[in-house]
């Protein structure tokens, strides 16, 4: 390829990519689903020369990634086909119904072909035996080399008996109705069959596709009619044991009367079924199965309006088959049979099948063994493994939840909300979780009258101090030390405003007159919890229940990324120092080894997972061990601790953690270490009048202290005859102490030279030692900035009175001060859109009013989803699930979107993911094998205005639902994107969350849950599909990917994407990034690198962090 070509290539790519087509299609899809970066998109030129040259392989694969996965064609509009299905059926004791033209009959005991075709490069082929008592007694279906084989009873799936349900990669078995059926991941296929004592009395093979030119078999192909004897003869697998013999008949009674009541369906054919009857009977007069599966299937044919339906059985005296338990047989009923777990299962796209159902008015209690029917108001409930009857209550210390009717109905969480920074990791009043990017002074939280500042260490991702300024007031938070101004507190302090005590060896309470509460732990580690009323900014965020403002910055503008956001509330400048990766492989061995305890469903955190879901706290975990800078043992417990502070927090008692994971702790003197120490009355000074710390919340914190009967004296634990009495003056004995504090006055005379010629751009020199100016409030950068304590003043070149610096280095007035956003300066009265806000620049701030804007899911690859609300979660679970719908709170609804995954790791496989979705009482869409299908309900006719449209742009299939407020995008692969109009706020659930704008209970099921919990609770009840009840990541299964993967990866946080970076954050692209190149041994037809690229580039793009040309090319 020729440089002009290449160049070519890539500047087409990447402008379809970007720009869209005139059809406006992609203008729309990308300029309006990713809402928070809109305003960007008509601020932002794109410099479009490159020179010749040559590109490096990185670059190369790169633009590889966008022509395979991003790239945008002209819109098209997409023809939906209807959903045919053909159905071959064998019954009896060789009555073949094929899937075009006249049933034959075949008596033979010989294998034979029911049916072998290639689909997509996969192989089917289903075989059947009959045995001497006309029964099928084998049946082998091989799908892409899976073999599965029905045999006496039983189901062999690679020569392994196997239970119900069973889930495969490639295929799903389970029960339907008195039925089992096998369908197919892989091919629009499933085969369904009856047991019965001996054998199988009836098999069926249902095929959602035009039946393809090489297909062969019993079953017959597509417009070939043909000869039975010769389609027979093709079929039959020949063996020395078996035989074919032609057909006999006789007349027999029985046929001649059961037919004589199906005149009204049969109609001229009745002659032709009474000779198949009377074939299929002869020699099996006896054997009630064959004559009543022939008869059966005929009723079936006849439908449920036919005269002989409801007499068939009295007839023929065939008897109901019996059922278990409570269930009783229906003749046509629902296969899958409603339960306590879904009384109401929806979008089961059945026929009405013979099955074994509960009374009216009752659902099968599926939490019980011996198939025991209940009215649905006595279903139990179930947590944890364990079940609750109706009214049983469960509680934790925050929340509450009575059982009702198999449903668990919670209380709002009563605990007030609390921010927590522990390392490098804050979760903000509402939840949102993310790590500052560099070591340096924030601000955590401030209002008016207050402000809380942290300080991290210079050598590790820890704080080395705390900073409460309250009114008039200085408190200092440090390693195992506290102080007000330069005194120490070694037990209390107490203030008209506030009240400091310690009360454990590990936490200092902070109580305030006006409802601020903070938790210092000091040891071994500096970590700060914060309760507080509402309205403050900070690090922290606002406490309005509302995840998506929390980035909101100094300026006033929400911004898409943590880095931006945190440095924003950075005292004074800040590098970004903080590795979001592990550095030393040694350490992160040590870390992945000893922070797996956490996820251990059987060990001692194992009590908690029901509560709090470990995962996030497991990643922090790995993250802050194996970066520890000092001692590994720690840095772990001090995590380990973090998640055990959490579940205490809801009153989950963990037992001896510490000693379980050898973190335990040595206490000075002759204290004791405890879980559960309490403030009230623990010390000798709580012996001499009221304790101020008796009024308060008492909530117990671990460390060391005093056992029960002794009172902690200056450090040491004596009984209370030993305490000194302690008074206003002092203590008795040993006498009153007097104190003489010496203040000292450090003063810094700064001085400088500078020289008026030497100031350019209108600045003037600054000379500290004549003139104090507050240099540091002399940009309009530092307009919104948090001031530190003391007023500076450095002498240099500034600008002059009542002028700032402005982003581009010149002075103007306060009023022309530029603002920032996502890292691009913006002049004053200019203004962008984010985060359904309209923000405009002035005096150097932003000012902004709500607007609304819909909301995006998407979700791509293994399982890796982005909700609504912007909640990061893998789940990556085998079955049919419910990624959105508007059936969530009375069971009325209009739409449902349901997704499946299909194999993903087999070389001659090309990776997608199955869509359904059904618009309730009109239509159902069918996405999948790269193409649209369509189901319509029978009493929908198409209307003058279409319910929805379908385009296809480059790649990509875009569905639109109008009436609905709805749009689809798949790429006919995994990657999906929903995008819902903002009138479904509060509306909708699914595993795409419930599009609130707090991402905090996206994957609330009950009091807690876990993305595996989660996922499986929004499993489709039909069909039946066990659980995920382990998750193993990819780079876990195919560890010798891991390494290999982390460095393909890291396309995304190094210099390629450097400009992208402030706009949207790269870190949960590139952990997905990570996990979807380990995802098979080989790249295959997967993509899952390019997808997860592909993923990153495109919001990147529409967020208009212009991928110069030259960066991503670099063609020389």
């Amino acid at each position: 390829m020729t440089n002009i070509n290449k160049d070519f290539l890539v500047h087409a790519t990447l402008a379809e990519l970007f720009f869209g087509r005139r059809d406006g299609v992609v203008a729309h899809v990308f300029g309006h689903i990713y809402k928070p970066c809109d305003g960007l998109l008509n601020l932002h030129m794109v410099a479009s020369g490159a020179s010749g040259g040559s590109m490096n392989p990185q670059r190369w694969m790169l633009v590889v990634c966008f022509s395979l996965a991003s790239v945008f064609g002209t819109g098209e509009s997409v023809t939906t086909a209807e959903t045919q299905t053909y159905t071959c059926t064998t019954f009896g004791s060789g009555v073949v119904q094929p899937f075009n033209g006249s049933a034959f009959y075949v008596h033979s005991n010989c294998p034979f072909i029911f049916t072998r075709f290639t689909h997509n490069r996969v192989k089917c082929d289903v075989t059947v035996r009959r045995g001497d008592n006309g029964l099928l007694v084998q049946v082998e279906i091989i799908i892409n080399k899976v073999r599965t084989v029905l045999q006496n009873g039983s189901i062999l799936v690679e020569k392994k008996s196997v239970s119900l349900p069973y889930d495969h990669t490639y295929q799903h078995i389970f029960h339907y109705g008195l039925y089992t059926r096998l369908r197919s991941s892989l091919l629009p296929l499933s085969v369904t069959w009856h047991d019965v004592p001996g054998g199988i009395d009836s098999l069926r093979v249902d095929l959602e596709q035009e039946l393809n030119t090489d297909m062969m078999g019993l079953c017959g192909k597509h417009g070939a009619s043909g000869n039975k004897q010769q389609l027979i003869s093709e079929s039959v697998l020949s063996e020395d044991t078996c035989q074919i013999r032609d057909p006999i008949f006789t007349v027999n009674q029985e046929c001649r009367e059961f037919f004589s009541y199906t005149l009204d369906c049969l109609q001229a054919r009745t002659p032709f079924y009474m000779q198949l009857c009377e074939e299929n009977i002869y020699g099996y007069e006896l054997n009630e199965h064959i004559v009543c599966a022939f008869f059966k299937e005929i009723v079936l044919q006849c439908g449920n309006n036919s005269y002989a339906w409801n007499i068939w059985r009295y007839v023929t005296r065939c008897a109901e088959p019996t059922c278990p338990g409570d269930l009783v047989y229906v003749e046509q009923g629902a296969a899958f049979i409603p339960s306590c777990s879904n009384p109401n299962p929806r979008f089961s796209n059945q026929d009405m099948t013979s099955s074994c159902v509960c009374p009216k008015g009752e659902v099968l209690n599926d939490h019980l063994d011996g198939f025991q029917c209940v009215v649905e108001s006595s279903c139990p409930c179930v947590f944890a493994g364990r079940s609750y009857l109706t009214g049983d209550i469960r509680s934790t210390k925050c929340q509450s939840c009575v059982c009702d009717g198999g449903r668990w109905l919670c209380s709002e969480n009563f605990c007030p909300p609390r921010c927590l920074i522990e390392g490098q990791f804050v979760t903000t009043f509402d939840g949102k979780q993310y790590a500052v990017p560099g070591k340096c002074a924030y601000v955590a939280l401030q209002d008016l009258d207050w402000t809380i500042k942290i300080e991290f260490s210079e050598k590790e991702a820890s704080l080395k101090a705390v900073t409460l300024q309250l009114y008039q007031e200085t408190f200092t938070f440090e390693h195992n030390m506290v102080k007000t101004g330069d005194e120490e507190i070694t037990e209390l302090h107490q203030s008209d405003h506030v009240l400091v005590f310690w009360q454990s060896s590990m936490y200092v309470q902070i109580y305030t007159s006006f409802g601020l509460k903070i938790q210092v732990q000091v040891s071994p580690e500096i970590q700060i919890y914060i309760t507080s009323p509402k309205n403050h900014t900070g690090l922290c965020g606002n406490s309005n229940n509302d995840t998506t403002d929390d980035f909101t910055t100094s300026s006033g503008i929400i911004e898409n990324s943590a880095q931006p956001f945190a440095l924003s509330w950075s005292l004074g400048s800040c590098a970004v120092n903080i590795p979001n990766s592990c550095i030393n492989t040694d350490n992160e061995i040590f870390a992945d080894d000893k922070c797996s305890v956490l996820n251990n469903p059987a060990g001692i955190f194992a009590k908690c997972h029901g509560h709090i879901p470990p995962e996030q706290y497991h990643t922090a975990c790995v993250q802050r061990t194996c970066n520890c800078g000092g001692n590994l043992q720690q840095c772990l417990c001090v995590s380990l601790g973090s998640y055990a502070k959490a579940c205490r927090s809801l009153g989950v008692e963990l037992g001896d953690w510490r000693k379980s994971t050898n973190c335990t702790l040595k206490c000075q003197k002759n204290q004791e270490f405890f879980y559960d120490i309490r403030a009230c009355n623990r010390t000798c000074r709580s012996l001499s009048g009221r304790d101020p710390r008796c009024g308060l919340e008492d909530a117990p914190v671990e460390g060391c202290g005093c056992p029960e009967g002794t009172h902690l004296n200056q450090g040491t634990c004596t009984p209370k005859s030993e305490c000194s009495c302690h008074h206003h003056g002092g203590t008795t004995p040993p006498g009153p102490v007097m104190f003489s504090i010496t203040e000292h006055i450090k003063l810094r005379t700064l001085t400088c030279s500078c020289f008026v010629s030497g100031c350019r751009n209108g600045k003037v020199c600054v000379h500290c030692s004549e003139y104090l100016v507050n240099t540091a409030q002399k940009t309009c950068d530092s307009l919104s900035k948090p001031l530190g304590t003391n007023t500076t003043c450095e002498s240099g070149c500034y600008c002059p009175h009542d002028q700032y610096e402005d982003h581009h280095g010149n002075c103007v007035s306060r009023d022309n001060c530029t603002c920032v956003y996502s890292g691009q300066v913006f002049s004053a009265g200019q203004h962008v859109k984010t985060n359904c806000k309209t923000c405009f620049c002035g005096s150097g701030q932003w000012h902004c009013k709500d607007e609304p804007c819909p909301g995006t899911c998407q979700v791509y690859g293994n399982g890796h989803y982005q909700t609504f609300d912007s909640k990061w979660y893998r789940f990556d679970g085998h079955c049919q699930y419910t990624l959105v719908e508007d059936y969530c709170a009375d069971g009325n609804g209009s739409f449902s979107l349901r997704v499946e995954s299909v194999p993903c790791c087999d070389e001659a496989l090309t990776c997608s993911r199955s869509i359904i979705l059904d618009l309730q009482g009109e239509v159902t869409l069918t996405l999948s094998d790269m193409m649209v299908t369509k189901r319509l309900k029978k009493a929908w006719t198409l209307q003058e205005d279409p319910l929805y449209t379908t385009h296809t742009v480059g790649l990509y299939i875009i569905i639109s639902v109008p009436s609905r407020g709805l749009t689809l995008i798949w790429d006919k692969h995994t990657r999906i994107t929903v995008e819902l109009h903002a009138d479904w706020r509060n509306k909708v659930c699914g595993l795409c969350g419930n599009f609130d704008s707090s991402e905090m209970n996206d994957l609330q099921i009950s009091v807690g849950s876990s993305p595996l919990a989660f996922g499986n609770s929004w499993k489709s009840a039909t069909p039946p599909c066990s659980d995920v009840t382990t998750e193993i990541f990819p780079c876990e299964r195919n560890s010798y990917c891991s390494a290999w993967a982390q460095r393909r990866c890291m396309i995304l946080t190094g210099n390629t994407f450097k400009d992208c970076h402030l706009k949207v954050d790269p870190d949960p692209y590139y952990h997905a990034c990570v996990q979807e190149s380990c995802s098979c041994e080989f790249e295959g037809k997967f993509l899952g690198f390019c997808t997860a690229v592909a993923a990153y580039a495109e919001i990147s793009s529409v967020c208009f962090c212009c991928l110069s040309l030259t960066k991503i090319v670099e063609v020389h």
